[in-house]
């Protein structure tokens, strides 16, 4: 008799506790969700559109906190499957082959709460009056069964069907809307690549406020989704989003998606965050002073550098949080708040007078979202700039997100690109103490 070929998390990123997997990928994830949100009950139907990138006899896909009742491989109903850990297991009839197509279709159930770890609570919160989604880096196994590794990018259809006078928010264009009874279902579409993490469901009292209605200057609609009673606050707040977005088309090129959507909650949050075409910001957040501002800056960023160019792995997260906190930078000089060098000098004295024992380019799991790696990541990217000059720095900006487009990177993949794209560089030899040595270097100057 033939041994079972096993599969395992084992190739999963270390970073994220052996969450994902390297052995198979999904294409897409069309979701079908029953909220209920009195109960917090979530009944839930996910068809996973998969390839096998290796010989296997187990699909092990993560799920947390929630019970799988019934699966179906291939139209066929799955006969052996089990849950452990933050695992569901599913044992096929016969192995699958490397480059095999296959279609599971898991019907679950449960009341979803946070996933605890490293990072805190991350993925499915309840609000106040709503529920709130949070993924990264692997909360999004706390609302449907995935592949959850940064790399493995899908496209997605998110059904929601929740009580009346409620407004799910996902990622993606809404394409249909309808009643029954006191529930509404609401249908998004998002055909670009994204990563698990990133999809995300919101759901509040919400209306959707345009940004920019009258301003055809700005192409990108942009909307924030909030109560009426913040409505008010949520335009004041976001007013110069368009101006943002301008600014960042010109310095990284054009916008990944067709739209861009501002959650704005009744409660307050601690920090904001992005998903795939959506932020989130607590009602704290809608204040005209910098701290604030710069926020909302930084999540519209990451759209380009996190969203459309997404790590490979997670010990290359300077290459999002970096990237976006050297956005803030550059609103801020456009902004007429502080210039670039002003800020990098204040974040290089901050550094200097605090602990050097973390490299950047490779943090650990429980640093990865330390502030010195997007201080220390912003001041990286800003000593290329000050090596290569504005023209070619910029023009490699907008090469690196349009060669990259939706896609997967790395830190070796960004020096490739800086050297093959500025004729004499050595990107290599200028983010290597930045990245990879514990003392911090001098302050670039230029």
């Amino acid at each position: 008799m033939t041994a079972p070929i096993i599969t395992t998390a084992t190739n999963a990123d270390p970073y994220t506790l052996d969450h994902g997997s390297t052995s198979y990928r999904v294409d897409r994830y069309e979701l079908d969700l029953d909220v209920r949100l009195g109960s917090n009950k979530l009944i839930g139907k996910a068809v996973l559109r998969c390839t096998a990138l290796e010989p296997a006899s187990q699909i092990v896909l993560d799920l947390v906190g929630l019970r799988a009742s019934k699966i179906q491989l291939d139209g066929r109903k799955v006969q052996k499957f089990s849950q452990r850990a933050e695992h569901l297991v599913v044992t096929t009839v016969s192995p699958l082959k490397a480059g095999q197509p296959f279609v599971l279709e898991i019907r679950y159930e449960g009341n979803p709460q946070p996933r605890r770890g490293l990072w805190g609570e991350v993925g499915w919160e309840e609000l106040n009056d709503g529920v709130l989604v949070a993924g990264q880096p692997n909360g999004a196994a706390s609302w449907f069964p995935c592949n959850d590794h940064p790399r493995n990018k899908s496209s997605f259809r998110i059904s929601v069907t929740t009580d009346d006078n409620y407004r799910p928010v996902c990622n993606g264009q809404l394409v249909s809307r309808s009643r029954k009874s006191s529930r509404e279902t609401w249908v998004y579409e998002h055909s670009e690549p994204m990563a698990t993490y990133l999809a995300t469901m919101q759901i509040g009292r919400y209306v959707m406020v345009p940004l920019n209605p009258a301003d055809t200057h700005h192409r990108v609609p942009q909307f924030a989704a909030v109560t009426a009673d913040m409505a008010d606050d949520a335009r004041q707040g976001l007013q110069r989003q368009p101006d943002m977005m301008k600014t960042f088309e010109d310095c990284f090129g054009p916008y990944p998606f067709s739209d861009y959507t501002s959650v704005v909650t009744e409660d307050e949050l601690e920090i904001p965050l992005e998903a795939q075409t959506v932020s989130i910001f607590g009602r704290n957040h809608m204040r005209d002073a910098w701290d604030a501002q710069r926020l909302i800056a930084h999540e519209l960023s990451h759209q380009w550098f996190g969203n459309s160019l997404t790590v490979s792995n997670w010990k290359d997260i300077w290459l999002h949080e970096g990237f976006a906190c050297y956005a803030e930078w550059l609103w801020s000089e456009e902004s007429g708040t502080m210039p670039v060098a002003a800020r990098a000098l204040a974040a290089w004295k901050k550094l200097d007078a605090g602990p050097q024992d973390l490299l950047v380019g490779d943090p650990g799991p429980e640093l990865m979202f330390d502030d010195r790696v997007y201080k220390r990541g912003a001041l990286a990217l800003h000593s290329v700039r000050v090596a290569a000059g504005d023209e070619a720095f910029f023009g490699l900006l907008q090469h690196w997100t349009s060669v990259n487009r939706h896609g997967s990177i790395s830190t070796a993949s960004f020096i490739e690109a800086a050297d093959s794209f500025i004729p004499g560089f050595n990107a290599g030899a200028i983010l290597r103490p930045w990245l990879y040595e514990a003392a911090l270097p001098p302050l670039p100057q230029g």
